[in-house]
């Protein structure tokens, strides 16, 4: 702490633009003023890139706080939040820099604002490094309601590397407070179901190659379940650019949701894409925990602010999870605790996420 001030190394573990999402959505909610030095030094483009920038000014503006050295490349910021308020907010990147994360970062402290909110994120809908829109829609989406809380999220437009240009909607109503989850118990697959999809100058053979592709390879694991995988092409005036990809979601008798999902790019064999999808959910499957490995991280400050005590199982904790428990833990009350699963199966690698949340009130409401 610099005063009152909380100063935070975006250098350490993760080292990426998940620190500044998590830090600045915080310090935005706890109204406490933020200093946050060497900003994504472990990559190789430090500093603020457009859609870390974009996700600070929406945060900004959304709590009508001051941001300081805010600009593309710049390493470090302060930030000084106001009060949150409702409404609409747009939030551009101009690239193909992913809506998702822009999501990320404004959906915790839209839920403590004062009135209803309606976001407009434009950039990339399907990007590397983030997840996809339909990873969102189809696994996040479900799952983090379980707070007790409810968002819409309308795409309007598909939006590829590198142009972007892919415009979501995303409407929330605040809440007084977040209830804890429990997602400890797995069950069984009951369905897997997905989406390979082609857009803009790719033939939709390459979406059935992909589907195809990536029932192969479930197959050889799991024989006994119909495995729905539909193969679309997205509508030109619905998408910009050229791209493809696929998610394939296994849901279990327990309402669980994993998914693996994989993007096409140039010279890259379609066969491989589906096969990539398929096999990290078989990992994800393999582990025996209730959530996915991209999960885990997105769901800590949801748990950090919840009122009482959250669990999820897990596969083997990741980096990014690992660095949200640090910066939650920094900034607000909650208490986490990682545990080794005690599995009669020594064969399943899953550990318990445990969280005394703060029980973050909306004082607006």
């Amino acid at each position: 702490m610099d005063g009152d001030r909380v100063d935070i190394d975006g250098g350490i573990m993760e080292g990426g633009g998940q620190i500044l999402r998590v830090s600045t959505a915080l310090s935005c909610l706890r109204g406490l003023p933020l200093r946050v030095r060497r900003i994504r030094a472990g990559r190789s483009q430090p500093g603020l890139r457009p859609q870390h920038l974009m996700g600070l000014e929406m945060i900004r503006d959304l709590c009508e706080g001051k941001l300081e050295g805010g600009e593309i490349g710049s390493t470090e910021i302060t930030f000084t939040p106001g009060k949150i308020k409702g409404g609409t907010h747009l939030a551009d990147t101009k690239t193909a820099g992913s809506v998702c994360l822009l999501m990320q970062v404004a959906m915790p402290c839209v839920l403590f604002a004062a009135s209803p909110s309606e976001l407009h994120l434009k950039g990339g809908t399907n990007a590397e490094m983030a997840p996809q829109i339909d990873y969102t829609i189809m696994v996040f989406k479900p799952i983090v309601e379980k707070f007790n809380f409810t968002f819409n999220c309308d795409i309007k437009k598909r939006g590829y590397y590198p142009q972007g240009g892919g415009e979501v909607i995303v409407q929330m109503s605040p809440v007084k407070e977040l209830s804890p989850i429990n997602l400890t118990e797995r069950g069984t697959v009951t369905k897997i179901y997905g989406r390979a999809f082609v857009a803009g100058a790719l033939p939709i053979k390459l979406a059935k190659d992909m589907a195809a592709a990536a029932v192969r390879c479930i197959r050889k694991e799991i024989r006994d379940l119909y495995i729905n995988i539909q193969s679309v092409r997205e509508p030109d005036n619905q998408a910009v650019g050229t791209g493809s990809g696929i998610i394939i979601v296994a849901e279990t008798s327990t309402g669980c949701l994993l998914a693996g999902s994989s993007l096409g790019k140039r010279g890259k064999n379609s066969d491989k894409v589906g096969i990539e999808a398929a096999e990290i959910l078989l990992k994800n499957l393999k582990h025996g925990g209730a959530v996915d490995d991209s999960l885990q991280d997105q769901l800590i400050i949801f748990m950090a602010l919840a009122k009482g005590v959250s669990r999820v199982k897990s596969g083997p904790v990741t980096l990014h999870t690992q660095t949200a428990i640090h910066f939650a833990e920094q900034l607000t009350e909650a208490k986490f605790t990682v545990t080794k699963s005690e599995e009669e199966d020594p064969s399943k690698d899953a550990y318990i996420i445990e969280c005394q949340g703060m029980g973050m009130i909306n004082s607006n409401l």
